[in-house]
């Protein structure tokens, strides 16, 4: 029988049903949205697939223990009595963060070392070792108390899943690529019609549709951190790689990002490389007051400057006015999701959005406005 697992996906808030869906589209049983976190039962290919495949997942945890710890004796006790010697080797490196909220342990600092202490001595008695090496391989703890409820985990992923490997670093105000890719699977986009992104900064939306056209996994190019672990053999990461692959699809796809700077557009030109769409995708210089596409129908996902981070205030309101005049001549077939923290943004731009949903960028509460076909009113 295989071994079955928890495992607990961050994702970000207002994303978790869109994380939700992908898990169950990749397979996955027992999967429950919750608050910042998706749960679902696992095997250890499914470890492998997670990582490769999620687009709008953030971190795959894999979740050891959860117990109520009302003070560090409990932690203590709760964590020692956990299968620490299943995961990590006896030359096993074990760091340990996280976090507490609502909860009688409120030090981080004091928690992880308690967990350490716990974990090292679990670990030398299984190993007859007064002191543990801790010079191969890192397999990071991660734990998080709310309410006096502690969960323990590994994490399996290393850096964020945001982290595909195509952007440069640096970029001013960037938009995470699990964001991007959820605000593309929030307009249903699936390859099919024209896709625009009039303010595409360093291409990250368009790059992230152009994944999502292709049904490319955006972990491909990327390594693991459970990929160095020795209990989750190689061959279950390169069959889930083939899987991937295999599941790739070949066409033809309508996608383009504009921007008024042409050091961005050239920065997005390179990413679009790095990600190897760049057959997929055009970039343009262009201004997004004078957007006018010629097509009858198609999708519209974009980020603009929100007037906190690159332009003024009253300059992004300019800017959002201007875009309402040139999306009011735009064809009745298009359909319009934007991002903004902007709270007068439905004012400026010159009509109420049809529906509206609660995301962040980075620490920045925004909305999600989202306009359906234009004259057609709410699907």
């Amino acid at each position: 029988m295989a071994l079955e697992y928890m495992l607990s996906v961050s994702a970000r808030l207002g994303l978790e049903g869109v994380c939700a869906d992908e898990l169950r589209r990749l397979g996955f049983d027992g999967v429950q949205a919750e608050n910042g976190r998706v749960l679902c039962l696992s095997d250890n290919p499914g470890i492998a697939r997670a990582n490769l495949n999620l687009r709008t997942g953030e971190r795959v945890l894999l979740r050891l223990g959860r117990f109520d710890a009302p003070d560090f004796d409990a932690l203590y006790q709760g964590a020692r009595g956990l299968p620490w010697e299943e995961f990590i080797p006896r030359d096993g490196a074990f760091p340990v963060r996280g976090r507490c909220l609502d909860s009688a342990l409120t030090s981080e600092q004091r928690c992880a070392a308690v967990i350490r202490a716990a974990v090292g001595d679990a670990l030398g008695a299984k190993y007859g070792l007064e002191h543990l090496p801790e010079s191969g391989v890192e397999y990071l703890i991660r734990f998080f108390v709310f309410k006096d409820v502690m969960e323990v985990c590994l994490d399996t992923s290393g850096e964020g899943l945001h982290k595909r490997g195509y952007r440069a670093l640096g970029v001013i105000a960037p938009l995470r690529e699990t964001l991007a890719a959820g605000l593309v699977m929030l307009s249903r986009y699936r390859g099919k019609d024209p896709f625009r992104d009039p303010f595409c900064g360093s291409g990250t939306i368009p790059i992230e549709a152009a994944l999502i056209a292709k049904n490319r996994a955006p972990g491909l190019d990327r390594s693991f951190a459970a990929q160095r672990w020795s209990w989750l053999p190689s061959q279950v990461w390169a069959d889930e790689c083939e899987r991937a692959i295999d599941l790739e699809y070949h066409g033809d796809y309508d996608i383009w990002g504009g921007d008024v700077d042409p050091a961005a557009v050239e920065l997005s030109k390179a990413n679009a490389v790095k990600a190897g769409v760049e057959e997929l995708v055009r970039f343009e210089v262009a201004d997004a007051t004078e957007f006018s596409p010629s097509e009858p129908k198609g999708r519209v996902v974009t980020n603009p400057p929100y007037g906190e981070r690159i332009l003024e205030r009253k300059e992004a309101e300019k800017l959002y006015a201007a875009f309402g005049r040139a999306w009011r001549k735009v064809p009745k077939g298009w359909s319009l999701y934007l991002l903004s923290s902007h709270t007068e943004f439905e004012r400026t731009f010159g009509r109420s959005a049809d529906k509206k949903r609660k995301l962040y960028n980075g620490m920045l509460k925004c909305d999600l406005f989202q306009y359906f076909e234009r004259g057609e009113g709410k699907k």
